[in-house]
C-alpha cells in the first residue's frame, strides 16, 4: 500500500525508497512457500490500489487482472527466498530478482502490462529521469529495491553490532541514494536543438459518460473538435486530434475528409487525426492519419501494440457465454507492422497511441530512426475521473527523459499536457474540459545512453539471476550451505531474519 501511495492519485514518490522493506523483511528466512504467499498478498494490495480504475469494466475485469499481477510478486518473494536458502543474499540481487520480473510481466502474457514499475514512482524528481536517460525505467526501478533492501539491512546492522556489515550496509545505501543519481544527472545527455513547433492540440470531450444514441448520430465528437479547431488563429505547425476524436475512417467519410482539410489549409499546418477504420480481414485497426498543409493525407500509423480485452479478445468463443462485458469489443483489431514515422516540414516526428506510451521498447525506435518529437494520442475518457490519466501522464515523462525527446500528450479528456526532452510537464489540462493546448515545443536530436543500449539493466540482472543460480547449485552440490538449518529457523524476536544459536546433536 505504501508503493501505491508513491504513485498518482497521492504521488509521493519518493515513498517509494522505503515503501518495500515491510516486503523484504517479510521475505527475510523465509521459506519459498512463505514468500510466494505473502509476495502474492502485496502485490494484489498494490496493484489494488494502483488499478483500481479497471472497477469501471465490472469486478470480473478487476479481480483476475490483480490477481494475475500479483503473481509476479509472489515470483520474485520465490525467488529472493530460493537464494537466501543457497546461502546468496543481496541488496544487487534482490533487485536484480526484481528488475527480471519486472520485465517480465512488461511481456507475458499477451504483450505485458508495464504499468506497475516501481521507477515510474520517480517521474517527477529530475535525478531519477536522469538515470532514466542512462538505463531507463528499469535502472531506476534497480536502485529504488537496492535501496530498500539496503535500509533494511542497516537497521539489522544496528541492532545487531557487527561493523563490518554496518559499514557496507552504509556504503551501498550511500551509492544507490546519493552516488548514482549524481554521476546521472552530471552525464545526462542535453539534446541539441533542431527547431520550434507551433502546437496545437485539441481536447474536445467534456462528458464524463457514455454518448447518447443522438449524440452519436449527430456526430458529437468530431463536430466538437472541429469547432476548437475553428478558434485557432494564425499559422501552426501540427495540429492534433486525439485517439476516437473521429467518428469514422477520413479516407471514406467526406465529413471528416473535408474538415480536416479545412484545418490543414487554413492554419498552414499539418494534422494527426486517429480513428478506427476497417481491416482488409474484417477486423478493425486503431490509425493515426497525418495530413500535410494542403490537407493531403500523408501516411498512416496503426497501432501495433494492442491491448487485451481492450482491443482484442484472447479466447473470445470460450469467454463470451460466461464474460457478458466482452459484447462492449464486438471485434478484434489487427497490429499495424510499421513504425509511426512521419515528416512534417523537414523535420521527422514519431507518433504512437495510448498504452504503447506505456512501454520503453516501443518508443525507444522511433527515436532511433529520426524522431525529434513524440506524439501520445490517447483515449482515457472509459476511466473517468480516476488516476489513469495522471498515471499514463507520469509514463510519458519516463518516456521523454528515457529518450531526450519532447512528448506532447493528446487526450480526448484529458489530461493533455506537453514535456519537453527532460522530462519536465507543462500546460497540462483539466479532465473533461473541453480546451486547446496551444504552444511552442523545442524539437530535439542526439542520443541518451538509454537509445543507443535498450534494455542492458535488464540483461545485466538477468546475468546476474545466472551467476547466482550458478552459485548455488554449486553450494548445494559440495554441502557447503545447510538450509535447512540456518534458513528455516524462527526469527529471533525484533531481529528479522536472526537465527537462534543451535544446540545438541543439530549444533
Amino acid at each position: 500500500m505504501l508503493l501505491a501511495v508513491a504513485r498518482p492519485p497521492f504521488d509521493v514518490g519518493p515513498l517509494a525508497l522505503v515503501a518495500l522493506v515491510p516486503l523484504l523483511w517479510a521475505w527475510r528466512g523465509a521459506t519459498p512457500k512463505r514468500a510466494i504467499a505473502t509476495g502474492f498478498v502485496a502485490g494484489a494490495a498494490y496493484y489494488g490500489i494502483l488499478v483500481s480504475w479497471a472497477w469501471y469494466f465490472g469486478a470480473v475485469a478487476l479481480a483476475p487482472f490483480v490477481a494475475i499481477l500479483a503473481l509476479y510478486w509472489a515470483a520474485a518473494g520465490g525467488l529472493v527466498a530460493c537464494f537466501e536458502r543457497r546461502g546468496i543474499r543481496s541488496p544487487w540481487l534482490t533487485a536484480a530478482v526484481w528488475v527480471v520480473v519486472e520485465a517480465i510481466v512488461a511481456r507475458f502474457p499477451l504483450g505485458g502490462f508495464s504499468w506497475g514499475e516501481v521507477g515510474y514512482a520517480f517521474h517527477a524528481l529530475s535525478p531519477a529521469r536522469a538515470l532514466a536517460s542512462v538505463g531507463g525505467v528499469p535502472l531506476v526501478s534497480f536502485l529504488a529495491v537496492a535501496t530498500n533492501a539496503f535500509i533494511l539491512d542497516v537497521v539489522g546492522a544496528l541492532r545487531r553490532p557487527r561493523r563490518a556489515a554496518l559499514v557496507l550496509s552504509v556504503s551501498g545505501l550511500l551509492v544507490v541514494v546519493l552516488a548514482a543519481p549524481a554521476v546521472a544527472t552530471i552525464t545526462w545527455m542535453h539534446p541539441t536543438t533542431t527547431g520550434r513547433f507551433h502546437v496545437a492540440l485539441i481536447q474536445g470531450n467534456n462528458l464524463n459518460r457514455d454518448l447518447t444514441q443522438a449524440e452519436q448520430d449527430a456526430r458529437y465528437l468530431p463536430r466538437s473538435h472541429f469547432a476548437l479547431a475553428n478558434t485557432l488563429t494564425g499559422r501552426y505547425d501540427l495540429v492534433v486530434f486525439p485517439e476516437s476524436s473521429m467518428d469514422a475512417d477520413p479516407r471514406t467519410d467526406a465529413y471528416l475528409e473535408g474538415h480536416l482539410a479545412a484545418v490543414a489549409s487554413r492554419l498552414h499546418s499539418a494534422v494527426l487525426a486517429n480513428a478506427v477504420a476497417d481491416a482488409p480481414d474484417g477486423r478493425a485497426v486503431n490509425l493515426d492519419l497525418m495530413y500535410d498543409t494542403q490537407g493531403r493525407l500523408i501516411g498512416t500509423y496503426a497501432k501495433r501494440h494492442l491491448v487485451p480485452y481492450g482491443e482484442f479478445v484472447p479466447f473470445r468463443h470460450e469467454l463470451q457465454s460466461v464474460v457478458t462485458a466482452l459484447k462492449q469489443i464486438p471485434r478484434d483489431f489487427a497490429p499495424g507492422h510499421r513504425l509511426g514515422l512521419f515528416d512534417v516540414k523537414g523535420h521527422r516526428v514519431g507518433t504512437v497511441i495510448c498504452f504503447e506510451s506505456a512501454f520503453g521498447r516501443d518508443v525507444r525506435p522511433l527515436v532511433r530512426h529520426g524522431a525529434q518529437l513524440i506524439v501520445v494520442s490517447t483515449n482515457n475518457r472509459s476511466y473517468r475521473r480516476s488516476a489513469n490519466s495522471a498515471q499514463h501522464l507520469a509514463l510519458s515523462q519516463m518516456r521523454a527523459a528515457e529518450t531526450g525527446r519532447p512528448v506532447v500528450q493528446a487526450a480526448i479528456s484529458g489530461i493533455s499536457a506537453v514535456i519537453d526532452a527532460h522530462g519536465n510537464v507543462s500546460h497540462t489540462t483539466h479532465l473533461f474540459q473541453r480546451t486547446v493546448v496551444d504552444t511552442t515545443v523545442t524539437l530535439t536530436t542526439g542520443t541518451t545512453l538509454y537509445v543507443r543500449m535498450g534494455e542492458w539493466v535488464t540483461l545485466a540482472s538477468l546475468l546476474a539471476l545466472a551467476i547466482a543460480l550458478g552459485i548455488g547449485f554449486a553450494r548445494r552440490r559440495d554441502g557447503s550451505v545447510d538450509s535447512t538449518d540456518v534458513i528455516d529457523a524462527p526469527h529471533t524476536a525484533g531481529e528479522p531474519g536472526h537465527a537462534p544459536a543451535l544446540t545438541g546433536d543439530r549444533a
